[in-house]
């Protein structure tokens, strides 16, 4: 390469530089230092469960048998004190339609037959779930695939606190404020479909009825089942909405094809919980209801009743004798109420199982 003035010499390394000892293949001495770590102990592996995790099973296994406990005795309490009007009246407690406290001085004997108002409690209570479910279904919809972030947030709220709200609350608000509302309602009901035996009026007596009753309920358990509607729907498989929409599916038919068979046993189950809340609702009722002792198909008027608030209508007054039937009606109600509980879970794990 001289010819373009560069001379390139070719040197051997010292035998101090670090190089050297690679070329002589020297491997005492390493040009990099790596730095030795002391490893952790091994943890030893055991099924044996912690003290904290002995505490926590013991507080959760506590309170679940407490519940259990507590449902227990409530039952054998109302049994035990109305176990002498079911030996007494027998089958005709639940099938008959009279209650009469006994008059000793002229000889009419006690007579007391709760079937009236089991009918009103069970007709009241499909009122309420015929208006409820689908306005909850469609807020739950709305809440989970419609609304933005912004109103999502503050609805959830405001659903939440309405669940919270004595039914004292509602019955008063139906009393004042929806009473005038629906009746007027139920007039334009008897008027356009007064041909369906159930709207039909023998009299001109549209306040304190079934149907406003049922319309007071509906709003109560509106936040229940919109609540468990949302959580069925926020548990929809991810990738079944993304195949979906990957098929040209618009939102509408994916929720279609997909939310609704997937959590159709859960929204089903919360309705019958919120069912099984109407049932049992007690003040609320009473506010917004005549009771009669009859059974009556037309909802409109202002006759029906319903277990529970004939219970809180009779207790304050009722005699020794008549107390323990109330406490037999209340034991009656409660079997009521648990079996629609036992229904509803049966159908959400027989859903689950599918």
């Amino acid at each position: 390469m001289g010819g373009f003035g560069i001379n390139f010499t070719t040197r051997s390394p010292s035998r101090n530089h670090p190089s050297a000892h690679f070329l002589r293949g020297d491997s005492s001495i390493c040009p990099v230092s790596t730095a030795t770590s002391t490893l952790p102990p091994k943890r030893e592996i055991t099924t044996k469960p912690r003290f904290s995790d002995k505490v926590f099973r013991a507080v959760v296994t506590t309170g679940g048998f407490s519940s259990l406990v507590i449902l227990g005795l409530i039952s054998l309490f109302l049994l035990y004190n109305g176990l002498n009007v079911f030996r007494t009246e027998g089958l005709g407690f639940i099938t008959g339609f009279d209650w009469i406290v006994p008059l000793p001085e002229e000889g009419l004997p006690a007579q007391y037959g709760i079937g009236a108002m089991l009918y009103g409690t069970v007709v009241i209570g499909l009122i309420a779930l015929f208006f409820a479910f689908p306005i909850s279904v469609g807020a739950a919809l709305f809440l989970s695939y419609y609304a933005p972030d912004w109103l999502k947030k503050p609805m959830v709220l405001v659903i939440d606190v309405m669940a919270a709200i004595p039914s004292i609350v509602f019955g008063l608000w139906g009393f004042f404020v929806l009473m005038p509302h629906a009746e007027y309602w139920a007039k334009l009901i008897h008027k356009y479909l007064g041909f369906i035996p159930i709207f039909d009026m023998p009299a001109n007596a549209f306040t304190r009825s079934p149907f406003i009753a049922g319309l007071v309920l509906a709003i109560m358990i509106i936040p229940i089942i919109t609540s468990i509607s949302r959580e069925i729907f926020a548990q929809t498989p991810l990738d079944r909405i993304q195949a979906a929409y990957a098929l040209g599916a618009t939102k509408w038919s994916m929720i279609k094809s997909v939310v609704f068979p997937y959590g159709r046993g859960g929204v089903v189950g919360g309705a019958m919980l919120g069912l099984g809340r109407a049932i049992g609702e007690t003040v609320a009722v009473y506010t917004v209801l005549n009771i009669v002792f009859d059974i009556r198909i037309e909802v409109l008027l202002s006759a029906g009743g319903s277990v529970a608030s004939m219970i809180v209508n009779k207790f304050g007054e009722a005699n020794p004798d008549e107390l323990k039937a109330l406490m037999a009606s209340g034991f009656v109600l409660f079997l009521v109420t648990l079996l629609i509980n036992f229904l509803a879970n049966f159908i959400i794990n027989r859903t689950a199982r599918e």
